[in-house]
């Protein structure tokens, strides 16, 4: 009753986490039809391209094994002629074979790529079991798979039939005309496979289709699982609250370090506070190297008083600035002449420039 309550529960759908750990276990869409629709028309090709060879190598062994005196000697069986027409036997079927088993693995690379679970390679008691060997054959998806493949039989015997219909009158004829018959087996099998390629190919378009939506309903997900998720992919909120708070800590550290070598610390005066930054030998615009609200800005004045760093009041300025300009960056032309203005006021006091 606890299990059917937590599968009602899972209503959401698989997030890309939970669908990444499913494949890297193994747990993906496939459907074996497809592979078996990779393997016929493979078969096919192999049929028109490698039959002539073929059925000229295996004319000339049955011929020899037709006559066994040819593999007798005075002395017994000549087994170096033996296994020298079992390996041209081979090696013309050796290609086709190795061709047809790498048309069954392209079918699943189409499907899944590449994918090494090693996970599948571990010891699991519930696959030796009995009692679950006994459950897996009796679950629904077992069932399922068994009536598909029935009704795969049903529909491929059909074809076959529907199509050999008319050629079953022209047997007498293919066995009394030796020369035409593997020009017209050839013909014939091509047919088939053709006719039941087509059943195949809607038949592997639906079991996909199929696979795809048992999956992901597998792998959907109750929302408490959802939560918990992203709660450890994005970490834990008051995990997140304590690191912000400690960068924010630092970043202050480092803004109240650079206030003793400021120009000049522009004042609401209590409840702003901008420090600027100007060298007469640097290009650029004068820079905001701190600024703060409240109790932020009396720590910066009382640091720049220590220090020797003039203070300006200048209420609007100093909105502006702690409004519309961010740490470490240089200031808009639209304050360039009031800071100009200031700058040069504090820079005649200290007798960098010389008054008017």
């Amino acid at each position: 009753m606890a299990q059917e309550f937590d599968d009602s529960q899972k209503t959401e759908d698989p997030s890309q986490r939970r669908l990444q750990r499913a494949r890297e276990e193994g747990q993906v869409a496939q459907s074996r039809e497809i592979n078996t629709w990779f393997m016929l028309g493979t078969s096919g090709i192999l049929i028109l391209f490698f039959t002539p060879s073929i059925t000229r190598t295996l004319g000339r062994a049955l011929a020899a094994f037709a006559d066994p005196q040819r593999f007798l000697s005075p002395q017994g069986i000549l087994w170096g002629a033996v296994a020298s027409d079992l390996r041209e036997v081979a090696a013309a079927l050796a290609l086709p074979f190795a061709i047809l088993m790498l048309a069954g693995a392209a079918g699943t690379v189409v499907q899944i790529g590449f994918v090494f679970a090693t996970e599948k390679l571990g010891f699991d008691p519930s696959r030796i079991s009995p009692a679950k060997g006994f459950q897996r054959m009796f679950a629904p998806r077992a069932l399922v798979e068994t009536l598909k493949s029935l009704l795969k039989m049903v529909l491929v015997a059909a074809v076959a039939g529907v199509m050999l219909r008319g050629e079953i009158g022209r047997v007498p004829f293919l066995v009394l005309s030796s020369e035409d018959m593997p020009g017209e087996i050839e013909h014939l099998v091509l047919r088939l496979l053709m006719g039941i390629l087509m059943v195949l190919t809607v038949l592997a378009g639906l079991d996909y289709a199929y696979q795809r939506f048992h999956m992901l309903r597998s792998l959907r997900m109750s929302r408490r699982e959802v939560k918990e998720e992203h709660k450890q992919s994005e970490g834990d909120p008051l995990i997140k609250a304590r690191l912000r708070q400690i960068r924010m800590e630092r970043a202050r550290r480092r803004m109240m370090a650079a206030v003793p070598g400021a120009s000049v610390v522009i004042t609401n005066p209590t409840h702003f506070a901008v420090a600027l930054r100007y060298d007469m030998g640097e290009a650029g615009a004068p820079r905001v190297v701190a600024k703060g609200a409240d109790l932020v800005a009396q720590r910066i004045r009382t640091i720049a008083e220590e220090h020797g760093v003039p203070l300006v009041e200048n209420p609007p300025l100093a909105r502006a600035l702690y409004a519309s300009v961010e740490l470490d960056r240089e200031i808009p032309p639209e304050h360039y002449k009031a800071v100009a203005e200031i700058i040069g006021y504090v820079f005649r006091l200290k007798g960098k420039i010389r008054p008017r």
